[in-house]
């Protein structure tokens, strides 16, 4: 009797942000891939200033909201098996004008359809530390360079951030996730970006989350994986009010298959 192959099960991962997962995508791709080597499906939503109930525009570039993203319907087609999933940088919202109940509801919201779908979650808290650090001059900068039609007090921003936090810990219990808190010294001079060199640190936190395997040596991304990831785009998005599409996924590999939305 001839031998049956047996086709090794793909990893299904899940990723929800905003600039942080953006800046990081490549080495989020390379530690995930060292994490969890076999066959992996990426779903990604990010992009910079991505609002979690809100659609979103920075400069020309406007993107949807991450709960009325394709993500959805790319999840209930390819149906991965117990995805692990984060959901991290909220709170942009809060800059612009939304309310904490308001903001809350949309990631509980985005909390609960990962967590009927079986997954494995981990939500990352907000960087109270380093937001408590800024002063009326530098946020002043802040916002003007950022959202400078945000009409928030600093006094009134860092009452919020604070509500938020303890909603998304509330959240985290609710659907059985893991709560991360962030070191103040991962963040940088606007308190709202993880310098570049903590960023691997951020997802190998992420995977002890999930509970995958440590390894001795995370391999470095290299120029080609920048040049790859670099290249790829959103499924839906405007620029300059033209609306642009992209198939999906981005990558198709037999190992290493990739969603952007």
């Amino acid at each position: 009797m001839a031998a049956v192959e047996l086709t090794p099960s793909r990893r299904g991962v899940v990723v929800l942000g905003a600039s942080n997962v953006s800046r990081g995508l490549v080495r989020l791709v390379a530690t995930t891939r060292c994490r969890s080597p076999g066959p992996l499906d990426l779903f990604v939503v990010a992009g910079h200033g991505r609002g979690y109930g809100v659609s979103t525009r920075v400069w020309q570039r406007r993107l949807p909201s991450i709960l009325s993203s394709g993500l959805w319907r790319a999840l209930d087609r390819e149906r991965p098996d117990r995805p692990l999933a984060v959901i991290t940088d909220v709170g942009n919202e809060l800059l612009y004008g939304l309310g904490v109940t308001a903001v809350a509801s949309a990631v509980r919201e985005a909390a609960t359809r990962l967590a009927d779908r079986g997954a494995r979650l981990a939500i990352t808290g907000l960087p109270l530390a380093g937001i408590d650090g800024v002063g009326p001059v530098r946020y002043r900068l802040l916002r003007t360079l950022y959202v400078p039609g945000c009409l928030l007090r600093l006094a009134e921003l860092k009452a919020a951030t604070r509500w938020l936090d303890e909603e998304l810990q509330a959240i985290a219990a609710d659907t059985g996730a893991t709560f991360l808190e962030q070191p103040a010294e991962w963040y940088g001079f606007d308190a709202l970006h993880v310098r570049r060199p903590h960023l691997d640190a951020l997802w190998h936190r992420v995977c002890d989350a999930w509970t995958l395997p440590p390894v001795a040596d995370a391999p470095r991304a290299t120029f080609a994986d920048w040049a790859t990831l670099g290249s790829k785009a959103a499924e839906v998005r405007s620029l300059g009010r033209i609306p642009r599409l992209t198939r999906q996924p981005v990558i198709d590999r037999d190992v290493f298959r990739m969603w952007m939305y």
